[in-house]
């Protein structure tokens, strides 16, 4: 047997084991999708950052959605906003560096709020050349019971 074939034997059952499975991580706790398809499990309190833009995560009725953005102070992160009724804004506490965005959400109702927020692409600086660029960060919100 060729070495190669006994490679893609070995591996195979490795490659097959993580199949029908998504683990991404938000912040230290961590959303499954569960196995076959179903809807994944709601977690009670979700952490979200710069990383995870563009990303749906469910939490749990009377959950809380915390985001920490790090920016700095000539790429400021603007504040997060909500829309949709599923989200109300709480104390997130105190925002230490300037550029960074902090934010924190009560899920208070079954249904889909979006979390946004943007900073410059570029440094500005006076005198100095920049650019127009902005860097999105959205993040969707599914409340469930």
């Amino acid at each position: 047997m060729r070495r190669t074939t006994l490679l893609a034997l070995v591996a195979t059952p490795l490659l097959l084991a993580g199949c029908g499975t998504h683990t991404s991580s938000t912040g230290s706790q961590k959303v499954s999708s569960a196995p076959g398809g179903q809807a994944p499990v709601c977690m009670n309190q979700v952490r979200l950052t710069a990383a995870d833009s563009g990303r749906t995560v469910c939490v749990a009725k009377g959950g809380e959605v915390r985001i920490s953005l790090g920016g700095a102070k000539d790429r400021p992160w603007k504040p997060v906003t909500a829309t949709g009724g599923a989200l109300e804004a709480i104390n997130s506490g105190f925002v230490i560096r300037p550029g960074d965005a902090e934010a924190a959400y009560h899920a208070k109702a079954a249904g889909t709020g979006r979390l946004t927020s943007s900073r410059p692409l570029c440094a500005t600086a006076p005198g100095q050349m920049s650019c127009k660029g902005i860097q999105e960060w959205t993040v969707t919100v599914t409340v469930k019971n």
